[in-house]
């Protein structure tokens, strides 16, 4: 081998080093986001690209796979990723929040770590999403995102919504906002937020109170915060426990029998939400409160606050405020593990 082929080989290898170490401090300098995949329409392939509903017959796809697809990340986030579960939401229980939970707050306890991402399934995400507003213990952004086309159609939701989920939890202006809900451009509050629609793409809408900002091309805009205590603020620590306190709904309307709430009393719930009301179910609390069951009362109208009545706080029932049933048990489930008073669950409710 002559010395001048020999030092071309030498050249070409300084530069891969020197390549590789402007790539390596180019990744140090970018802010850190941790990517936490639990499955749903955005991880799922269909048969067919114009296929937008029966796509469970595909291979899922990993997060490695999701974070491949979109080499642009690379540009605004040194992203990892931490898999919980693959499966649609529906599927989701309580051991898989708990995870999840433990795991964002152990990633948000590291001084490098800037932000975290959740991918779900849309039909329990705002469940899930709320969950962690109550009990992620950092003011670090946490955005839950998902899809409503699978990953294989040809109109795929899901990349550009987890693209714009890590710009906003890179971005400094989101910090403290609570955890928070984006797809299809729109930032919404956790608590806030809920699914409209079973198969638009802009099915997430916060009826009473607006989105709090947007993911536009040029940067992130927010435009109002939420007021109701979140994360860093919650008394909620799940931190020690391996289960939470089980809680149900039962949905009023015309004729409603009290059976549902007799059957779940006996099997040994802990809290019932009621969905509106019934004639039938007044006697069938006040029989369920004697054997230990917390009752909140929700609303199945979809927007605005069940106000407390006097009759309502004589019978000792927790009013839900602007919460939708699914939430209300969510908040329940996180209250029976401080309190069983109907008082302090009452001022629960109020403040989150």
């Amino acid at each position: 081998m002559s010395v001048s082929f020999r030092s071309a080989l030498s050249s070409l290898a300084l530069i891969a080093l020197m390549a590789s170490s402007v790539i390596s401090a180019k990744a140090e300098s970018l802010p850190k986001v941790k990517l936490f995949t639990t499955g749903g329409t955005i991880q799922s392939r269909a048969l067919s690209r114009d296929k937008m509903m029966e796509y469970t017959d595909g291979a899922k796809v990993t997060p490695a796979e999701l974070i491949a697809d979109l080499p642009e990340l690379q540009a605004i986030a040194d992203v990892s990723y931490q898999e919980i579960s693959n499966i649609g939401s529906g599927g989701i229980d309580t051991d898989k929040l708990l995870k999840l939970a433990k795991g964002i707050n152990e990633w948000l306890a590291k001084p490098e770590a800037v932000g975290a991402v959740v991918t779900h399934g849309t039909a329990t995400l705002e469940e899930t999403a709320y969950f962690l507003n109550l009990v992620v213990k950092s003011d670090k952004p946490v955005v839950v995102v998902g899809a409503m086309h699978p990953f294989s159609a040809i109109s795929r939701d899901g990349p550009f919504n987890l693209y714009n989920g890590v710009r906003v939890a890179a971005a400094k202006q989101a910090k403290g906002k609570g955890v928070m809900v984006l797809l299809n451009d729109e930032i919404s509050a956790a608590r806030d937020v809920t699914k409209n629609n079973t198969y638009r793409v802009d099915t997430f809408v916060t009826r009473d109170l607006g989105a709090l900002g947007f993911a536009d091309s040029d940067r992130i805009v927010f435009y109002r915060n939420t007021l109701k205590r979140h994360t860093y603020k919650s008394e909620f620590d799940v931190s020690q426990l391996n289960d939470l306190p089980k809680v149900d709904i039962v949905y009023g309307y015309q004729e409603a029998d009290r059976a549902p709430i007799d059957a779940l009393v006996a099997d040994g719930t802990k809290g019932i939400v009621l969905d509106d009301n019934a004639s039938s179910f007044a006697a069938a609390v006040k029989d369920g409160q004697a054997k230990g069951t917390v009752f909140v009362q929700s609303d199945r109208k979809g927007s605005g606050r069940v106000v407390l009545s006097d009759k309502a706080a004589e019978r000792g029932v927790v009013t839900a405020d602007n919460l939708n049933a699914q939430k209300s048990r969510v908040l329940l489930r996180l209250a029976l593990t401080k309190t069983t008073d109907p008082k302090e669950i009452q001022r629960i409710f109020n403040e989150y």
